[in-house]
């Protein structure tokens, strides 16, 4: 059979041989050395060719895969500085602790992880103790990506060092009460230790590559420079099946990210089971990082292993290594040396002969207790070598042991990670294992208890010397105080007031155009940054691109196609616009790393992510999530908004409910505009909130998602009078009545409420005229900017009530006294606007557009989900005759009229 992965005569004909006769000779030398040494021989000196390749700069493709070993060898391994006798002290310490709260906790039926930061443990403190920056460092410090199920452990280290103490630690899981630590890094629930929310897996490692990223856009804009900040990311091994967590490695290579590292523990363990059962995790992903243009560091084995490679002549042990399965090593750790010597080192007759030369001791210290994660010098090494690398992020592969120091009944089994406490006998192993001076006595009816060796203790005075000289406690949130951002000229907002006159303008353009206004103001502008998943275009933000230029590292190295035109494609490594390329989940981690700025680094930036909202929150809702949590501000554009509004585009791009999406998050103030003058006045108040002067009782960690539409229609002016602005920003005011609107109806007419929220409106307002004209109905049209607000101020008048306060909510202020029923009308599925039914203390009845999107033309649309202006007419008359205002024969005679 030919070998498909064989390079074919055709193929070489492709690469002309220079010296046939050379090349002869090197093919003659390679199979003499097979045939007197064997191919693992000549497999090894292959590699090493081709390693001395790669390192003089030769081009040839990268070697992905090494032996299963460390990539730096115990000879080349920097010492370990400080005190390593008192820094495994503080770690066992925190292990204890760590194990002791979740123990404590389970009795209250919470849960918790015990055997994660277990087996990481050393990979947390190393960083701690050497290499974390504080945010008292240059730049910003470090930003840390914890692991959301190492978070006990991180929780113990800050019990030593005195920042949560016993009641802190009993009320683990356990918030309502106002002082109790969250079950992973939430910084919306504990924002004075917690940066990042990581436990939503997979987002954790795309946030830290466009954070990364994010530190050389604000450095090479000449906002702030933070070149000294480093983005360390602690990742699971069985995370990295998630997509988000692999989606954006080559961007990070590309740009040179050298500024970041991955540090992954494998302990080769998922949730339920092995990573990779029948496989390698480790050699899986060195392929997959180095593919990508990473540098790979391997960190697999401890010092108990330096023995049995220098008794590995023949390379044996390191073949045995790269094909032993990873659920088969998970075996190992939990069986006798006897099973070991037959299973591992009796498939090769030199590894049989090395095993005699091992005590059963030797055996188990090396294939229970000794991988690279669990030895602070082997990790060091790791850190020192990574911090050094420049050019490209770093990855280290650190193997661990799952469950490790808890016990025989943890370690490396399937459950662990479900498994929530800890026998005291189990403890009491613990401690002797760890060498605590914990007493038996300690142990009050059956309760664990915390170990502290005081807050003056050696072992403290250490840890808080060390983080003094990193530059303060990690990890750590803070916020500068820094003095509100000045508000933009009136000019720019009051310009859509007037409307558009003849001239008939999408509120896409409105918003564009606004933006453009805004990014030139001498005190704000320069903190604009626009983000596009290459859209820009569709969008109608190319007119920016020569202004503000595309963010590249690199700048432009080639001369653009449209050069010459008007509007050119320009990049610049000083550019201010992020356009991604076809990535939501990557614009959203641009977006998060912005918006969170303030916090990270002390400055206000004012991201605008805009996208196809079908695109947004249906694909990058776990995202907008983790911006609530990460307390992000700033502005979501949800583009070519509504289910009827795209034309010929169909279901796949027909977005009816990104609104019901939207208000499930609590941080994200939701509105469906409907005019250019409604969109100025939101982004107005939404810089005041946000970055401002925010209002008693108003909390500027919140997001504005707004809806745009890419239909192009009159806009009109602003109506005078009281109150427009606030009912915009509230969520509805009536833009008019049936006499204001000119239409005269007769007297005692039947009168009805028309509410439209965004491009329905245009529909709504055309019902209007028809109803008088047509069927003699008065009609007054209000603009429901946000029923989402106007939901939230319901409930939380209905709150206050609960509380003996008397408050109305503003929907049932709006409309008292408005005269007949009251219809809605959206361009989204009726569950929008029927947020507010409740409370509408009118007769009620809704229109909107329910199930999949189709393509056709708008009309066509509008008229297939029953909202187009005929169908408000028709709903109307059928309300009104319900209540015996109009004839019933007037619905049918409607129907009938407009084909419906």
């Amino acid at each position: 059979m030919t070998d498909p992965n064989a390079i074919q005569p055709s193929e070489l004909d492709q690469l002309p041989d220079r010296d046939p006769e050379e090349t002869a000779e090197w093919q003659a030398s390679l199979d003499a050395v097979t045939k007197a040494a064997g191919p693992h021989r000549a497999a090894y000196l292959m590699r090493r060719t081709l390693e001395r390749a790669e390192g003089n700069g030769i081009a040839l493709p990268k070697l992905l895969e090494t032996d299963y070993v460390n990539t730096i060898p115990t000879a080349a391994e920097p010492d370990l500085p400080g005190d390593p006798a008192m820094e495994a002290r503080i770690t066992a310490w925190n292990r204890w602790n760590a194990a002791a709260m979740v123990t404590r906790g389970s009795k209250y039926g919470v849960g918790g992880h015990i055997a994660t930061f277990a087996s990481a443990a050393w990979l947390y403190e190393t960083g701690f103790n050497h290499f974390f920056k504080g945010k008292e460092a240059d730049g910003s410090g470090d930003q840390l990506y914890i692991q959301g199920h190492a978070s006990p452990g991180i929780y113990a280290r800050a019990f030593l060092d005195g920042r949560l103490d016993e009641h802190h630690l009993d009320h683990f899981r356990r918030e309502s009460g106002g002082d109790g630590l969250p079950s992973y890094p939430h910084p919306r629930r504990l924002p004075w230790l917690w940066e990042f929310p990581t436990v939503s897996m997979g987002l954790g490692p795309l946030s830290a590559i466009y954070q990364a990223r994010f530190n050389r856009y604000l450095t090479n804009r000449g906002i702030k420079d933070v070149s000294a900040s480093h983005v360390w990311a602690f990742l699971g091994d069985g995370e990295m099946d998630e997509p988000e967590s692999t989606a954006a490695l080559a961007l990070a290579s590309r740009e040179g990210l050298d500024n970041l590292t991955f540090v992954i523990n494998c302990n080769l363990q998922r949730l339920d089971g092995p990573v990779r059962a029948n496989f390698k995790i480790v050699q899986e992903l060195e392929a997959q990082f180095r593919g990508a243009g990473w540098n790979v560091i391997k960190t697999l084995w401890g010092n108990a292993w330096d023995e049995l490679f220098r008794l590995d002549t023949t390379g044996a042990l390191v073949r045995r290594l790269r094909e032993v399965p990873d659920a088969q090593v998970q075996t190992y750790q939990t069986r006798d040396a006897a099973y070991i010597r037959q299973d591992f080192f009796g498939k090769d007759p030199a590894l049989v002969e090395m095993a005699k030369l091992l005590s059963d001791d030797k055996i188990l210290e090396c294939f229970h207790f000794s991988r690279g994660g669990h030895e602070a010098r082997k990790v060091y090494a790791a850190y020192k070598a990574a911090v050094e690398f420049k050019g490209a992020p770093t990855v280290i592969l650190a193997q661990t042991v799952k469950g490790h120091t808890l016990g025989e009944g943890f370690a490396s089994k399937n459950a662990n990670h479900q498994m929530k406490k800890l026998s005291v006998d189990e403890f009491k192993n613990m401690r002797d294992l760890l060498e605590l001076p914990i007493k038996d006595s300690d142990f009050v009816e059956g309760v664990v208890p915390y170990g502290h060796p005081g807050a003056d203790s050696p072992e403290v005075r250490y840890l808080q010397e060390r983080r003094a000289a990193l530059g303060g406690p990690a990890p750590a949130r803070r916020v500068h105080p820094v003095a509100p951002l000045p508000a933009p000229a009136e000019k720019a907002f009051a310009s859509f007031d007037k409307g558009s006159g003849s001239q008939n303008v999408a509120t896409t353009m409105a918003f564009v155009r606004l933006i453009k206004d805004l990014v030139r103001d001498k005190e704000t502008g320069k903190r604009w940054v626009p983000i596009v998943p290459d859209e820009a275009r569709t969008f109608g933000m190319e007119s920016l691109f020569p202004s503000l230029g595309i963010y590249s590292p690199k700048g432009q190295t080639y001369e653009p196609v449209d050069r010459d035109q008007l509007m050119y494609y320009k990049e610049a490594k000083n550019g201010q616009i992020l356009n991604e390329g076809i990535t939501e989940a990557g614009s959203m981690a641009d977006f998060i790393a912005a918006s969170t700025s303030y916090a990270t680094h002390g400055e206000a930036m004012i991201p605008f992510y805009i996208f196809y909202s079908m695109f947004g929150w249906q694909r990058t809702a776990d995202q907008m999530w983790q911006l609530g949590d990460q307390l992000g501000r700033g502005f979501l554009v949800g583009a070519t908004a509504g289910r009827t509004t795209l034309t010929g585009e169909g279901l796949q791009h027909a977005d009816g409910h990104s609104p019901v999406i939207a208000a499930t998050n609590p941080a994200a103030l939701t509105y469906d505009p409907a005019f250019a003058y409604e969109v100025a006045a939101i982004v107005k108040d939404g810089l005041r909130r946000m970055y401002g002067e925010a209002a008693p009782g108003e909390d500027p960690n919140v997001f504005y998602y707004l809806t745009v539409y890419n239909e192009p229609l009159p806009q009109p002016a602003k109506p005078s009078g009281l109150g427009i602005d606030e009912g915009i920003v509230k969520g509805l005011y009536r833009f008019n009545t049936a006499e204001s609107a000119g239409l005269s109806p007769v007297a005692n007419a039947p009168r009805i409420q028309l509410l439209g929220s965004g491009t329905a409106i245009h529909w709504v307002l055309k019902a209007q005229r028809m109803l008088a004209e047509e069927w003699g109905v008065a009609a007054d049209v209000w603009s429901a900017t946000s029923f989402t607000e106007l939901r939230r101020d319901a409930l939380d008048a209905d709150a206050a009530l609960l509380r003996g306060e008397e408050r109305v909510p503003y929907v049932r202020q709006a409309l008292h006294g408005a005269e007949g029923p009251v219809l809605a009308v959206s361009d989204y599925m009726r569950q929008v606007p029927d947020q507010i039914a409740q409370w509408v203390e009118q007769d009620w009845s809704s229109l909107g557009a329910d199930g999949f999107g189709l393509s056709d033309t708008r009309e066509d649309a509008r008229r297939h989900f029953g909202v187009d202006a005929e169908s408000v007419v028709v709903a109307a008359l059928a309300q009104l005759a319900r209540r015996g205002e109009v004839k019933a024969t007037a619905v049918k005679e409607a129907r009938e009229k407009y084909g419906l």
